[in-house]
């Protein structure tokens, strides 16, 4: 099989789990190639799949931002995926929980950008200068993998094992809240089920912001003005359960909220 061939039939298997809601078993093995950049082809061939559908890229999420993470996968830097328009849930509103494999959910900082970010060597004093407004943010991430058994290469070509997204309704000036030190508290049914701060995404969400910003200038796939970047999770995600409601709060920023149904 060629190598072309073989990049469509991954992502075959992975959209049709997505669509069947039935879990696959790991592809890394069956990559042309075991290597990340390998991955991310899969990754673009889903994403060009997605866009020749109707559906409409708004940004990028960014994975893979906790030392704990990187170490248990093996690797010394973040991934990313593709967001879709169609990924977003409205805060407070309802996700489908049959419409998912086996979501879990973290907290996250969300950035809305107002200037493209073109440039490889782009620096932390122009990303700044580029972010319009901060968010809080919940990822609801579910792998297309059976039982979230998965490498590097796994997460990668299932798009950062991306599933749907909210924002939540306060937004607020880069110059009005310290990202590094903010705190977060995630709770289900009134209990805390995970904790965290800016600290714990790579030092502070904007130096995970200024990698992705560099690493898809570099690869000609640049961010744009309008683009939603979820900067990574502030804390440990979280197993969801159905017909649970579960509410984020960042000092600074605010609340976000998402219910399963």
């Amino acid at each position: 099989m060629t190598e072309t061939a073989s990049i469509q039939t991954i992502a075959d298997r992975l959209h049709c789990a997505e669509q069947k809601r039935r879990p696959i078993a790991p592809i890394a093995g069956d990559l042309p190639e075991r290597s990340v950049s390998m991955a991310y082809q899969v990754q673009a061939e889903l994403t060009r799949r997605g866009i020749a559908a109707g559906r409409r890229p708004v940004g990028r999420k960014i994975g893979l931002t906790s030392a704990v993470v990187q170490q248990q996968l093996g690797v010394d830097q973040p991934d990313f995926g593709a967001l879709f328009a169609d990924m977003e849930i409205l805060h407070s509103d309802a996700a489908r929980f049959d419409a998912l494999i086996q979501p879990r959910i973290e907290a996250e900082i969300a950035l809305v950008l107002e200037r493209d970010m073109d440039q490889p060597d782009t620096t932390s004093a122009e990303l700044a200068r580029a972010v319009a407004f901060v968010a809080p943010a919940l990822e609801i991430v579910d792998s297309r993998i059976a039982e979230w058994q998965i490498s590097i290469f796994d997460t990668v070509a299932d798009n950062g094992s991306s599933a749907r997204y909210v924002i939540g309704p306060r937004v607020r000036r880069l110059t009005d809240v310290d990202l590094e030190l903010c705190g977060m508290s995630m709770e289900r049914a009134g209990s805390i089920v995970s904790v965290g701060s800016g600290a714990a995404c790579l030092g502070n969400p904007l130096r995970s912001a200024l990698w992705l910003a560099r690493t898809l200038a570099a690869a000609g796939e640049p961010l744009r003005a309008g683009d939603l970047v979820l900067t990574g999770a502030l804390g440990p995600m979280v197993s969801v359960k159905r017909g649970e409601v579960y509410c984020a709060r960042i000092s600074d920023l605010g609340s976000v909220a998402v219910r399963f149904e």
